[in-house]
């Protein structure tokens, strides 16, 4: 089983307790009382690159990351320092983080908001929505086609914008097939951990430049985050970089300003630039 297939067995079990306590009914009814969802493309597409500030306290490939009692506090001083949105772990058992962590932070800050956990059901979907978030994730290497295209459409309908994480080609030829808007290139392999700083630069090659490039993992800094941009990253995803800042709010101010080497806008979702 890679740690992947054990992370998911985990989040299936943790989620029939969840279901158990709260029908999906429920949760489908408080999705629809929630708030409409912040759009975080328009930034998404500016010329500087947008940065996805996480709320992060754990990861299962270096522990425990941060003490972070009030994740308000940490997402108020992404928010300050320029955030395009902030992310929120929600996954307990690898995370150590909760969906109440999604709801304080969205009672906290303006700033669009990611689900960040392992989505595999419509249930999670309307979680995301009731609890706030603005943004989901989808793990290409977590779903078979039919299921991520499914779950796809379904967030889409529920006013979700839809953060698709591929890891290889394979992935990245479906997330594209997809249609997906917003795809994310993880330069960590989540079947083994490991992480190669190459994965980016080759995967972006694959995808459209209308599509909107999220660069994954492996930043530790600015001049990280200037060699994505030069490999065509619109957006960063940092975690651990920020949480174990001592100033997370000038990190990610310096980081937002950081230009992108594409300015392409206006085009749709699978149709090429300028064509």
């Amino acid at each position: 089983m890679s740690v992947l297939d054990d992370i998911v067995a985990g989040v299936r079990i943790d989620l029939a307790e969840r279901e158990e306590r709260t029908p999906f009914a429920a949760v489908r009814s408080l999705a629809e009382q929630a708030p409409a969802p912040r759009d975080p493309m328009p930034a998404f597409r500016s010329e500087s690159i947008s940065v996805i500030s996480e709320v992060k306290r754990k990861s299962p490939s270096k522990g425990d990351l941060a003490d972070i009692p009030d994740p308000t506090v940490l997402a108020a001083a992404y928010q300050r320092g320029g955030a395009a949105a902030i992310s929120v772990l929600t996954e307990k058992r690898r995370f150590n983080g909760s969906l109440d962590d999604l709801v304080a932070v969205r009672a906290a800050v303006d700033t669009p908001i990611l689900r960040k956990d392992f989505i595999v059901t419509s249930y999670q979907l309307h979680e995301a929505r009731a609890a706030g978030a603005d943004l989901a994730l989808l793990i290409v290497a977590a779903l078979p086609q039919p299921e991520l295209e499914r779950l796809y459409a379904e967030a889409r309908s529920l006013g979700l914008t839809v953060l698709v994480e591929v890891h290889d080609e394979e992935e990245t030829r479906r997330a594209v097939d997809l249609g997906a808007e917003l795809i994310g290139v993880n330069a960590r392999n989540l079947k083994t951990l490991e992480v190669h700083d190459d994965t980016f630069g080759k995967l972006a090659a694959l995808i459209p430049d209308d599509r909107v490039k999220v660069a994954e993992s492996g930043i530790t800094g600015v001049a990280d985050v200037e060699r994505f941009a030069s490999e065509g990253a619109r957006v960063v995803l940092v975690g651990e970089a920020l949480v174990r800042d001592g100033d997370p709010e000038a990190a990610v101010r310096t980081m937002s300003a950081v230009r992108t080497t594409t300015h392409t806008s206006g085009t749709e979702p699978g149709q090429e630039a300028g064509v």
